[in-house]
């Protein structure tokens, strides 16, 4: 055993858990999915200013889906010899450069430029997020500490959507990316006082990632997962142009609407966290199927206010349990290589956003917004089934054969 005294800080967070740094890690995640969600608020304005249809500014989201997606399954192998605590102040300040150029932005081109650098600190920094926090609490604090990680998540949604929707009409959209640089200063700092330093762990590479992919539930599930995050990121990123659209609602009805969205998202993961301890397997299940009949739902009542605010809200609440099932399903899946397989969730993630949003943006063009919502909610329940037919949630051993 080895003495306390001779035991680095990251070591001897094992007994003392450093819950100062964890925040520091969920104001990071805050900062970075707030950046990645703000165009959903703000598509319309967008859109209008840099002289582009809406189909086209979504991309801004796929934009940077595509490159969190590379960054997520390269990191581990590009950064295998760098002190954590580093990797992760360099993936913050690409946060606060890319709101800067966004805000400023001359052109469609410059904006994608922007949100290129986000999808690298995104993706390089939801990669090694939850392998970090599991190196600064004690073994029986790590449920805790991730669930205090993930509420960045859900905080980001309830500040994202509404709250950018409504200071982009009072401020202007460019203002609003300007004060998101802000959360990334806000997060910088916090890291800079609190993270300690943490050398690499493992020979990372992408024979690992390889190798996990091969094992006989990671390509089945990816693929479910893929699927979901796909049909709720196709509704996500034109729900603005629903409302306003074909529901018919002002501005500060869109931030409202937004508002309830993410309050019951927030709502949703704890309602998540509660339904996987009974049920994994019906929690993976559930979701996606409220999810599409929240979308088809609104489709069939198009106009009617009131009942569209309440399927939002069942929308939002039913995606609040998604991550933290699948989540769960991958620490139960490849229990081995909860880094790595973290890796692959956040790049499935990424995928399928890109997906959801760069496919939507195309049908949008198409067929309009009752297309996108039409074909996203058939995904969602499709999904549904698909995860009632082959997936398995069984716990994995450790050791593989």
């Amino acid at each position: 055993m080895t003495d306390t005294a001779n035991r680095s800080p990251a070591a001897a967070a094992q007994d003392a858990p450093a819950w100062w740094a964890v925040i520091s890690m969920t104001l990071g995640v805050f900062g970075l999915v707030t950046a990645e969600f703000l165009p959903v608020s703000l598509l319309t304005p967008m859109a209008a200013d840099l002289h582009v249809t809406e189909g086209l500014a979504g991309q801004a989201m796929s934009t940077t889906a595509v490159l969190a997606l590379i960054t997520s399954l390269l990191t581990a192998t590009v950064t295998r010899k760098l002190d954590r605590r580093y990797v992760l102040l360099s993936f913050s300040v690409l946060l606060i450069i890319s709101n800067i150029i966004v805000s400023m932005a001359p052109n469609f081109e410059l904006l994608l430029a922007g949100r290129i650098l986000l999808g690298i600190g995104l993706g390089g920094f939801w990669t090694m997020a939850a392998a970090t926090v599991m190196r600064l609490v004690p073994q029986n604090r790590i449920p805790r500490a991730l669930s205090i990680l993930f509420s960045g998540v859900s905080a980001a949604t309830i500040f994202a959507a509404p709250l950018g929707s409504y200071l982009g009409d009072v401020i202007g959209w460019r203002s609003v990316f300007l004060l998101a640089s802000l959360l990334g200063v806000l997060a910088l700092v916090t890291q800079f006082l609190t993270l300690p330093k943490m050398a690499p762990r493992g020979r990372a590479s992408l024979r690992t990632l390889v190798e996990i992919m091969g094992r006989p539930r990671m390509k089945f599930g990816l693929f479910a997962l893929v699927l979901i995050i796909t049909g709720h990121f196709a509704l996500f990123t034109y729900v603005r142009p629903f409302l306003e659209n074909v529901t018919g609602v002002a501005t500060a009805g869109v931030a409202g609407i937004l508002l309830g969205f993410g309050v019951a998202n927030f709502i949703g993961t704890y309602i998540g966290g509660a339904l996987v301890a009974r049920s994994l397997r019906m929690t993976l299940i559930m979701m996606p199927m409220i999810m599409g009949l929240a979308g088809i739902g609104m489709v069939s009542i198009q106009g009617a206010i009131a009942p569209t605010a309440v399927l939002v809200a069942i929308w939002g609440m039913a995606f609040g349990g998604v991550p933290v099932a699948w989540s769960t399903w991958i620490t139960r899946t490849v229990p081995d290589e909860a880094e790595s397989g973290g890796g692959l969730l956040v790049a499935g993630f990424q995928l399928a956003i890109a997906t959801g949003s760069g496919v939507g943006g195309l049908v949008f063009d198409a067929s309009g917004v009752l297309g996108v919502f039409t074909i996203a909610g058939l995904l969602l329940v499709g999904a549904s089934i698909i995860v009632t037919l082959g997936l398995r949630t069984a716990p994995v051993p450790a050791e593989q054969g």
